[in-house]
């Protein structure tokens, strides 16, 4: 068994404690890894905070190159990648290998978008007062980053955070989740091989209670959080911060009368559970109008009940484990909870150690926690409706807006969808849980603030600054 050292401000290094990293399906430690000093972590952000300035002012072709470097990198070594986020977050291995492709992606993306960050030119003199004079308009980092990561995303999530911050010249320091660290240090490596200078990375695994005084310190102006309700309290500690908070959801997916049924079972089928539901745009309820719910429903079911589950690291499995054994329990009470409030149970519903059956349930009460609380577990729930008004009534009854699938070949109902539907986007013809890494990503309501996909990010991570030249002849 291996003892990873972290990444101090580009720098391998070990503390005086480690923490085990525990396989969530077999319970057998994965590896262990040294967890940093109250020392070394203000270590870590006095570099940061120092390096500030010297890392806006790099020049794009260094930024570039870095990260062309990590993207090439991710890339040999995505296997290797991907056995890791098998190993630490019991993802299955052919989603792990998804998502390494994704974060070699998301690095060639900010690499171009370093490129070609170069600012706006606007002419003033559209008044008489402005004769003569135009304005430069750029943007600047707004400084430090502090970055918390979730476990379900060990790599691509991380490469979201990362990534932008080193295209604007902004240092970061990362925080992953205490039960899947390797990969982000794993991914760190792979940064201190660049020419990126000292100080502009840190990856820092440490329980999250010790990164409380992260998230206050004022040499960390701006905190990009990825994970649960917590994301409030961050906002309350430091409200003086810019805080970006993507927090997850209970995504719907529609299924109107003209829907190709077959095609919506199945994609509806396999992404509520391809990572045990663990995915904040996973699918979580199933809105059916009453005109296609009979014909549909049996087709659902048999598409779940055809997944393949069991052991992740095996490359015919869809649905491996819950993180960890508390995740698997609650998820069984809260269908538990439903079933005993009227709900019943198509497939699935069982339990056994930390995995939880591919679950559908219907006719659950409008008020119970599987239908208004993001359950992020292997569950779909089926709201029938009358039409289209109470499908699209039915998505925004809830606390949370990310993103929401709409299953309808008519174009007008698909602007309808984008113009009404109270969420930060709408798939047409698939499920919410589609993402392309270069989009804007982000919900409204209880879903958070801010937006990711790298330019949305990179413009999250800086401010305007304006030029204004006088004295032109244009």
């Amino acid at each position: 068994m291996t003892t990873h050292p972290f990444w101090l401000a580009g720098t391998a290094a070990t503390g005086d404690t480690d923490m085990i990293v525990r396989n969530p399906y077999t319970g057998e430690a994965a590896d262990t890894v040294s967890v940093p000093t109250p020392e070394q972590v203000e270590t870590a952000v006095a570099a940061a905070h120092a390096v500030a300035g010297p890392a806006a002012a790099l020049p794009a072709h260094v930024k570039a190159t870095a990260l062309d470097h990590v993207a090439r990198r991710i890339g040999e070594r995505a296997e290797e990648l991907a056995r890791v986020i098998t190993a630490e977050s019991g993802k299955p291995i052919k989603w792990a290998r998804v998502e390494a492709t994704r974060a070699a992606s998301v690095f060639r993306w900010a690499a171009e978008e370093a490129r070609r960050d170069s600012g706006d030119l606007q002419r003033l003199d559209t008044d008489p007062g402005g004769t003569g004079r135009m304005a430069l308009i750029r943007r600047v980092p707004k400084g430090p980053v502090l970055g918390i990561s979730p476990f379900n995303f060990p790599l691509n999530l991380v490469a979201h955070k990362v990534a932008p911050a080193i295209a604007v010249g902004a240092p970061i320091i990362l925080k992953p989740a205490p039960a899947t660290p390797i990969t982000a240090l794993l991914l760190g490596e792979i940064i201190a091989e660049t020419e990126l200078p000292g100080g502009m990375v840190s990856v820092l695994p440490m329980p999250n209670e010790s990164a409380a005084a992260l998230i206050t310190d004022d040499r960390l102006p701006v905190v990009s959080f990825t994970g649960g309700a917590f994301g409030w309290e961050i906002q309350r500690r430091a409200p003086h911060k810019h805080v970006t908070l993507e927090l997850g959801g209970n995504a719907a997916a529609v299924v109107l009368d003209d829907a190709d049924l077959d095609h919506a079972a199945r994609r509806v089928a396999l992404f509520g559970n391809n990572q045990a539901g663990q995915v904040c745009i996973g699918v979580q309820r199933v809105v059916v109008t009453d005109a296609v719910h009979d014909a549909f429903v049996p087709r659902l079911v048999a598409e779940v009940e055809a997944l393949g589950t069991g052991d992740p690291a095996d490359p015919g499995t869809d649905v491996g484990p819950m993180v960890d054994q508390a995740a698997a329990e609650r998820v069984a009470s809260w269908v538990a909870e439903a079933v005993s409030s009227g709900a019943r149970v198509l497939t699935g519903g069982t339990r056994d150690g930390v995995t939880v059956a591919p679950t559908v349930l219907v006719e659950a009460p409008a008020d119970a926690k599987v239908v208004r609380e993001e359950i992020f577990g292997p569950v779909l729930v089926v709201q029938r409706v009358a039409d289209t008004d109470a499908a699209f009534a039915a998505v925004n009854d809830s606390a949370f807006g990310l993103q929401a699938g709409v299953f309808t070949r008519d174009l007008p109902t698909a602007f309808r969808a984008h113009r009404e539907l109270e969420v930060g986007g709408v798939v047409v013809g698939d499920v919410p849980t589609f993402r392309a890494d270069q989009m804007p990503y982000g919900g409204v309501k209880g879903s958070g603030v801010g937006k990711e996909g790298v330019r949305s990010a990179m413009t999250d991570l800086t401010d305007e600054r304006i030029l204004i030249l006088t004295g032109i002849d244009l």
